[in-house]
C-alpha cells in the first residue's frame, strides 16, 4: 500500500467470527484491477465524547491525566504501540488504524465542562499521547488547537508528544503558555535516515523537518526536547549517537529513550513488516527482541515493558546515558510545569454573588 505503514488488516481480538484468509489464490493480483487499489483513502468519522480526560495509573509514564483528540492515527507508523487500540472499536489494528480514523468535535468543548467541575485537581494534561495530535487530519479539523485554546484561557498545564510539523502552526498559542511555564515539548525522533522514515512512519514528518520543529520551538521559548523511540534492534539502533547529536544540535534540552514494544496485535504486524523491509535480518531482529522479553515478542510487567532487560537494554541504556551526558541533555524537566496559575474563567465574580 503506498504511504500505508501496512497492507495487512487482521480481524481485532474481539470478534467472534474470523475469516480465514491464509490461503492465496492468486485473487486481485492484476493491477490494472480496480477492485485491487494501491492505497486506500482516509476515512473520518465523528465521536461526540462524554469525557475527554484519560487519567493513568501506570507507573511507567510521566503523567496521570491526557487528552486524545483523534483515535487511529494516518501518520501510520508501523511500531505504534496504539495500534491494537483500534479493536475495542470493532476495527483491525492494521490497515483501518490508519486509514479509518474518528474525531472528536467537542472535544474543547467537553474540556472545559471537566475543567469547570468543582472536584477538579490540577496536574498537567499530556496532549496526545496514544495517536499523535498533529496528525494529518488536524489540519482540517483543528481540534488540538481547539484545546489548546481552552487550556490557555484556564492556564492549565500541558504536555505534547509529537511528530507533525503541523504543531509549528500553533506556535503563538504554545508560546503563550510556556511564557507562563505552562507548556512543553517532544518530537518523536527515530531516525536520520529518509529511506527507512518512509518505510517506518510513511506519513509523518521527515528527519529534517523534525530537527526544523525542535529549532523552531526552542526559539519561540518553548521548552523542547526528544523521545527516541522506539529503538528497534538491528534496524535504528546504530543511530542512537548520532540522533541525540542531531538533537542537541537543533536545540534539545533533554531526552529519553523508548525499545520497541509488541503488543498483542502489533507482533504479527510488525513481523509482516520487516519479511518485507529487511527479510535477511528479520529473524535475528525477533530473536533479540525475544531475549530482551524474556523469550517473549513482548512483556507487559510494569517496570520492563518501556525499555526490555537483559544486557543488550543495559547496552543500549548506557550509550544514551553516556552520549547525552556528554550533550548537556538532561532526562527530566528543568523545572516542573507550573499548576499554581490555574483558573476558571469568571470564577473570580463569584464571591460578589
Amino acid at each position: 500500500m503506498k504511504t500505508r505503514g501496512t497492507a495487512l488488516n487482521p480481524e481485532n481480538r474481539f470478534q467472534p467470527i474470523v475469516t480465514d484468509r491464509q490461503s492465496d489464490d492468486g485473487w486481485y493480483q492484476d493491477p490494472t484491477d480496480e477492485t485491487c487499489p494501491d492505497s486506500v483513502v482516509t476515512e473520518v468519522m465523528e465521536e461526540r465524547a462524554r469525557s475527554i480526560i484519560s487519567r493513568n495509573r501506570s507507573p511507567d509514564v510521566p503523567f496521570d491525566q491526557s487528552i486524545n483528540p483523534y483515535r487511529g492515527c494516518e501518520h501510520a507508523c508501523i511500531y505504534c504501540f496504539a495500534r491494537p487500540s483500534h479493536a475495542y472499536w470493532d476495527m483491525s489494528p492494521g490497515l483501518d488504524f490508519e486509514t479509518r480514523l474518528i474525531a472528536k468535535p467537542n472535544a474543547a468543548e467537553q474540556l472545559r465542562k471537566e475543567l469547570d467541575k468543582p472536584g477538579y485537581r490540577v496536574s498537567p494534561i499530556a496532549l496526545g499521547m496514544n495517536t499523535d495530535a498533529y496528525q494529518p487530519v488536524e489540519k482540517q479539523r483543528e481540534i488540538t488547537r481547539g484545546i489548546l485554546k481552552v487550556l490557555a484561557e484556564y492556564r492549565h498545564p500541558v504536555t505534547i508528544i509529537t511528530k507533525g510539523a503541523l504543531i509549528l502552526r500553533d506556535l503563538d498559542l504554545l508560546s503563550e503558555l510556556a511564557g507562563q511555564g505552562l507548556c512543553s515539548v517532544s518530537v518523536s525522533l527515530t531516525t536520520l535516515d529518509n529511506t527507512l522514515k518512509r518505510q517506518m512512519e510513511p506519513r509523518a514528518a521527515a528527519p529534517a523537518t523534525r530537527l526544523k520543529i525542535i529549532r523552531e520551538l526552542n526559539a519561540a521559548g518553548i521548552p523542547t526536547g526528544i523521545i527516541l523511540g522506539p529503538v528497534i534492534p538491528f534496524i535504528n539502533d546504530h543511530e542512537i549517537e548520532a540522533i541525540l547529536e542531531a538533537a542537541a544540535g537543533a536545540g534539545a534540552g533533554r531526552a529519553s529513550w523508548i525499545m520497541l514494544r509488541l503488543p498483542l496485535e502489533l507482533d504479527e504486524l510488525f513481523q509482516d513488516w520487516l519479511q518485507r523491509h529487511f527479510p535477511q535480518r528479520a529473524e535475528h531482529v525477533m530473536a533479540r527482541i525475544r531475549d530482551l522479553r524474556g523469550g517473549k515478542s513482548y512483556e507487559s510487567r510494569w517496570g520492563e515493558r518501556m525499555t526490555g532487560t537483559g544486557p543488550y537494554a543495559d547496552l543500549v541504556r548506557q550509550r544514551f546515558n553516556r552520549k547525552a551526558r556528554s550533550l548537556g541533555l538532561g532526562r527530566h524537566e528543568a523545572e516542573p510545569l507550573r499548576t499554581d496559575l490555574f483558573r476558571k474563567p469568571g470564577g473570580e465574580q463569584i464571591p460578589l454573588f
